[in-house]
């Protein structure tokens, strides 16, 4: 096995290795995505805490096999992960999941995408959900992607809804590419806007990407299903228009299928992560949306195995940031996995995970974590499962067994920060948190929506090195700007609009 040379890392301010174990033998029951050509895509999971103990529950896709809610029943921080099946939304045809607090009642909702009617299940606390009534029409599409949004003045969020091929298309499924939608709350209900051309969205995102106080709507999209002249999109939702090359947007095309966002430059913007099937594409913000590639030297493009024999180009699915060491630099997780049979790409095709070092280049860990696995990866979430300061993750395989991965890192310290305010938008979507450690400020906007359908509302974690203490403040979703606040090292924070 390679190890991975602390060397590479001297300049950072800990050195550790990751090393992770995975923990889904020992749950007592066994999940996988599964089905035919609907669900060669999709495959997601949803982390968040449904039931006030602080531990996330998971909800995992599972295609033609019912999805299921699975309780975290872990009981104490650091302790053994325990998982338990949750009789509710077993529901068939699910391609992936986003929770949110739609209706800010306080109790997270559940967003839920599907080959057929998308749904929303209203959470009512202790894990029970309810179906909502809230107008929303879930129609009868291939939905793979979503984002939201609490847009000025509003107290309901906008749902962004991607869709991939129409079914419905007797030429398909070449050339066949489905509208996307846009839910808005007219004061009463949810009304549906069609948003074309689409083609083959496979994850959208919603972020004030250059920090002007303007959230708009990209989207990642499937160049094997496009339609001539289909792109990456970029959609400014005050005027309800896709951004073209005299605004600043670069055409690019790819096979898109994930995007990721963290600021890892430290200029309070965040970078994009696209994932494709060949390069994982890095990109910089430049100046409202004009965007540049990383270079090749950055470490990301990931392109092809880093093990193995098979030269073939990779499929990226899910790509996450993730301080993974705690040691003050976010780290990069990427699903791999060939869409099923797919001659001209890898067949075993390794997860990355790649380490920051301090001079802002990744270096290859996976195979050293022991996550390095070659299944059809699909969805995952990089989260906290058992409170202990380090960022687990979670894996789901089509066709294969999901994957609990424990972090088990001897990293550095670190802190969480959960955000709450009165009324709407009770999760402050839209938020940035800025932490001032060191004389560097590393700024973490709250989104929902990205990754390969998977997502996860709840504490947001910094790693600190070797620091004891960081001031944060946060700048609210209206623009308002907190004070500063000198937080300790190894706990947790929930801070609250006032």
């Amino acid at each position: 096995m390679r190890l991975l040379s602390c060397a590479l890392l001297a300049a950072s301010p800990v050195c550790a290795q990751p090393s992770f174990v995975n923990r889904m033998p020992e749950q007592g029951f066994t999940h996988q995505y599964s089905g035919g050509w609907e669900h060669f895509v999709g495959g997601g999971v949803a982390a968040f805490d449904c039931n006030g103990d602080a531990f996330p529950e998971l909800y995992v896709a599972g295609g033609e096999t019912p999805a299921k809610l699975l309780r975290n029943d872990t009981t104490t921080p650091g302790g053994p992960l325990r998982f338990a099946v949750a009789d509710q939304m077993a529901l068939t045809g699910v391609t992936g999941a986003y929770p949110l607090d739609i209706d800010s009642d306080g109790h997270l909702d559940l967003m839920i995408l599907r080959v057929g009617a998308n749904q929303i299940w209203r959470g009512l606390g202790d894990c029970q959900f309810e179906r909502a009534d809230w107008g929303f029409d879930g129609g009868d599409r291939w939905s793979t992607a979503f984002s939201a949004t609490w847009e000025p003045g509003q107290d309901w969020p906008t749902l962004a809804i991607g869709n991939y091929v129409d079914r419905t298309d007797p030429d398909g499924p070449f050339e066949a590419c489905d509208v996307n939608e846009l839910h808005r709350w007219d004061g009463t209900r949810y009304r549906m806007e069609e948003l074309e051309p689409g083609f083959c969205a496979l994850s959208v995102l919603i972020s004030d990407w250059a920090r002007e106080g303007r959230r708009d709507l990209r989207v990642s999209n499937d160049r094997h299903y496009y339609v001539r002249g289909g792109e990456e999109q970029m959609w400014r939702l005050d005027e309800m228009r896709l951004l073209t090359e005299a605004d600043g947007w670069r055409k690019t095309v790819i096979w898109g299928m994930g995007i990721a966002s963290r600021d890892i430059t430290g200029d309070g913007r965040p970078e994009v992560m696209l994932t494709s099937m060949g390069d994982q594409k890095l990109q910089y913000v430049e100046d409202g949306p004009r965007l540049r590639d990383a270079p090749f030297s950055s470490g990301t493009a990931a392109q092809r195995p880093f093990f193995g024999d098979d030269g073939r180009p990779s499929t990226g699915w899910h790509a996450e940031f993730g301080d993974v060491n705690n040691d003050g630099l976010s780290d990069l997780f990427i699903a791999k996995g060939n869409v099923d049979q797919m001659p001209s790409n890898a067949m075993k095709d390794p997860n990355n995970l790649l380490i920051q070092g301090a001079d802002g280049v990744f270096t290859e860990a996976a195979d050293v974590a022991g996550i390095a696995t070659v299944d059809r990866a699909r969805g995952a979430v990089v989260t906290d499962l058992n409170r202990d300061g380090r960022l687990d993750i979670v894996v789901v395989n089509r066709r294969a067994e999901l994957e609990l991965n424990e972090n088990q890192t001897e990293g550095g310290n670190w802190l969480t920060v959960d955000l709450q305010q009165r009324g709407a938008n009770s999760r402050a979507v839209g938020a940035w948190i800025e932490m001032r450690k060191g004389g560097a400020v590393e700024a973490r906007e709250v989104t929902v929506g990205g990754g390969h359908v998977s997502g996860w509302s709840g504490p947001q974690h910094f790693g600190l090195g070797r620091a004891e203490m960081a001031e944060l403040r946060v700048i609210w979703p209206d623009g308002t700007a907190g004070d500063w606040q000198m937080l300790d090292a190894g706990t947790h924070h929930i801070v609250t609009r006032d």
